[in-house]
This record gives structure tokens, sequence and C-alpha cells, in this order.
């Protein structure tokens, strides 16, 4: 059943399809190696024209948008394989049509071959929150949440938690902490030094720091020394993303 939050936050989704590109001319794509199909670059422009015309609609007209964009969807977007559909949602994220992309997303999501990655998630969270979108953030959240079948991708949980701590969304880190838990998803020494240090540093949470303390040490013992060394950096789980 969906909740009167998602069902908001969806219609303000709805609503708000055109989004200034902020990237400038820095723009990097989001996979390397990928080309676009003639047909994934069309339908990335019919999108693209749907979206515009928000632009020039008033209430009395937002109903005739809406069938246009589910047009387009379904008359396009749903023909196409399932490579060329995560090429679509990749470059409108490299675009910052993030609330487009969104859509997409949801799409996406209803296809039969869909499988759940956090990787992707975290590629999308961070646009979005590049982008100021937090209610967005808050709405993939609950997607996440709802996923069947996610695989306990340690990596992915950590850029995840990486990527909501810097938003300081502290019970959104927390409560993608207990996901990754009871998805079977081993905290490593990464985990905990995003969180502890991130929720004593950046947030001053030293209630929920020391929680996240007696874990590390039932994982680690009495010593969390690693709390101090530096951590790597390390490449985008996105660049992994499988389509």
């Amino acid at each position: 059943m969906v909740s009167c939050r998602e069902t908001t936050i969806r219609s303000v989704v709805n609503m708000q399809f055109a989004v200034v590109n902020k990237g400038g001319n820095n723009r990097r794509p989001l996979t390397k190696g990928r080309n676009l199909s003639n047909e994934a670059m069309h339908t990335i422009q019919a999108l693209k024209r749907a979206n515009l015309n928000t632009n020039n609609i008033n209430s009395k007209n937002s109903v005739s948008y809406s069938v246009t964009l589910r047009h387009v969807l379904d008359s396009k977007f749903s023909r196409l394989l399932k490579f060329d559909m995560m090429a679509v949602l990749r470059e409108l994220l490299r675009q910052n049509h993030c609330l487009l992309a969104l859509k997409v997303f949801e799409e996406i999501r209803n296809e039969q071959w869909y499988k759940p990655q956090v990787s992707l998630y975290v590629d999308m969270l961070t646009v979005l929150a590049r982008n100021g979108l937090l209610e967005q953030v808050e709405l993939l959240h609950m997607y996440l949440r709802a996923e069947r079948n996610l695989e306990p991708e340690t990596e992915g949980f950590n850029a995840l938690l990486r990527t909501l701590m810097s938003l300081k969304l502290t019970n959104l880190v927390i409560d993608c902490y207990n996901l990754a838990k009871t998805l079977g998803c081993e905290p490593d020494r990464p985990t905990f030094r995003i969180l502890i240090n991130g929720l004593e540093e950046a947030i001053g949470n030293s209630g929920a720091s020391a929680v996240m303390k007696q874990d590390a040490q039932r994982y680690y013992g009495d010593s969390l020394d690693f709390l101090e060394e530096e951590e790597e950096e390390e490449e985008s789980v996105g660049s992994k993303t499988e389509v």
C-alpha cells in the first residue's frame, strides 16, 4: 500500500520535471565505453521535449501534459531493450534532468528483468543530492527499503552511507545501516569509519555514535584504532553497476 507521504512526494515529482542543467561543460558520463543507440537518443529527445512543455503550461493543462509524457513512455521508452533503457536513465542523470530520470527509473523498476542494485541507487542519490532534491532522496530511500532480492553489497552500502552522511540525513544513515545488516551485509572498517567519524564530527550525534562503537567492538574488539586511519579514496561503485 502506498503511504500518504510517498504519494505526496511522487506528486511533486510529476509536476516538476523541468530541471535546470547545473553541470555545464564539466559533465562526465556515468558509464564508460557505452554509446547511445539511435533508439535511445530519439527517446531521450522525446522525453526532454515533453519535459520542456512544463514551461508553457498552466494548471488547467497539466492533465494533457501528463498524457503526453505517458505517451512517450509507452510508445518509445517501453519498447527499448534493457541496455538502452539503462543508457537513457544514465544519460538523463548525466545531464542533470533528475526528476525526469526518476520517472524513467520508476518505469524500469516495473520491468521483468529489473534487478535492484545498491550501486545504482548510489549513483542516483548522488546526482539528486548534488541538485538539492532532498525530497526525491527520501523517495529513493523508500524505494530502496521496498526492494526485494537486494544483494548485500558492502562497498555499495558504504558509498550510500557516505552520500547520506554528507547530507546530514542521520536517520536515513542509521536506517540504511540497519537495512544492510538485515540483508546479511557485513560492515567492515570503512563502514564504521563513515558512521562513527561522520556522526561525531559532522553531526555531533554522540548517542548514535556510541551505539555504532558498540557494534564495531563486537566485530573488531575493544580497540577502535582503525577509526583514526585515513579513509582511502575509492573508485566510484557507480561505474561498476551492471545493466
